[in-house]
Parts: structure tokens; C-alpha cells; sequence
């Protein structure tokens, strides 16, 4: 079962320290830039990955076109993805050893979380963690980016 209760999340956000963004955005506009510069500004170091944009820099980070090139370990997986496809970024997420998924808001794939579990990772769904760090007070990160 994904992570439904507050001190289970906030957990998870405590524990957390880099975070790969799938869906990352260089455009002010979207969604997915300012979840990404709220992370950023909270310490956590987020590291996009967007195949169209892959080479640019959001938020000065070199944007990567799949988690495989990344090359570091990773705690969670942030997942702005239509529903449909978040089951391949489970899936790359599984393979790149991350430790955790965190489905977005609208974002939900049973499916691919059950297969994130099976793994050994833990599983957010249907959240987003610019709306849970402020509401659970997940204090900032200490001697990380941002």
C-alpha cells in the first residue's frame, strides 16, 4: 500500500535527500518548475530528467534525459507523468535503485505502484510534496543544495 499517513510522508521527506523529477520543465509555467524550485529552495538536490530538453539547466541543474544516465544514487523518484505512462518511470526508477516513487497529484497507477512495492521501494501517490512539506512542517534540509 502507498504511504497514506502524515507521519509515514513525513518520514519519507526527512529522510530524503536527492530527488530525480521526471517530467522536469524549463518553463516558469508549468507545474513541475515550481514543485522542482520549491524543493530545490527547501535543500533537497533535484535532478531533472526530460528527454526534450536534455543537456539544458533548470534551476542549474544539467537536465538528463533518462534515470539511467544519472549515475548517483537516488533517494526518490518524482513522477509528473500522465497516469499511462508513470508505470515506465516506476519502472526505470525500480532499475536505477531508488529508494522511493512519489506519484503526483492526479497521478495514479496502482499497477506501477505495486510493482514499485514488490521492489522494496515506498510509494507516494496522488500528492504532491510542495502541498506535504509546508502542511507535515518537514523542516529544511541542512548541508544540501538550495
Amino acid at each position: 500500500m502507498p504511504l497514506t499517513t502524515d507521519a509515514e510522508i513525513a518520514d519519507l521527506l526527512r529522510s530524503t535527500r536527492t530527488i530525480a523529477l521526471i517530467g522536469a520543465s524549463d518553463r516558469p509555467d508549468r507545474p513541475s518548475w515550481g514543485v522542482m524550485k520549491f524543493l530545490v529552495d527547501h535543500g533537497y538536490r533535484v535532478l531533472p530528467v526530460n528527454p526534450q530538453i536534455t543537456g539544458e539547466h533548470v534551476h542549474g541543474e544539467y537536465v538528463w534525459r533518462d534515470l539511467s544516465q544519472i549515475g548517483e544514487p537516488i533517494d526518490m523518484v518524482d513522477i509528473f507523468r500522465r497516469p499511462q505512462a508513470a508505470g515506465e518511470a516506476v519502472d526505470e526508477a525500480i532499475a536505477a535503485g531508488a529508494k522511493s516513487v512519489w506519484l503526483q497529484i492526479g497521478v495514479i497507477n496502482h499497477e506501477a505502484a505495486a510493482r514499485a512495492e514488490a521492489a522494496g521501494l515506498k510509494v507516494v501517490m496522488d500528492r504532491c510534496p510542495k502541498i506535504e512539506i509546508p502542511r507535515l512542517r518537514v523542516p529544511s534540509i541542512q548541508g544540501a543544495g538550495g
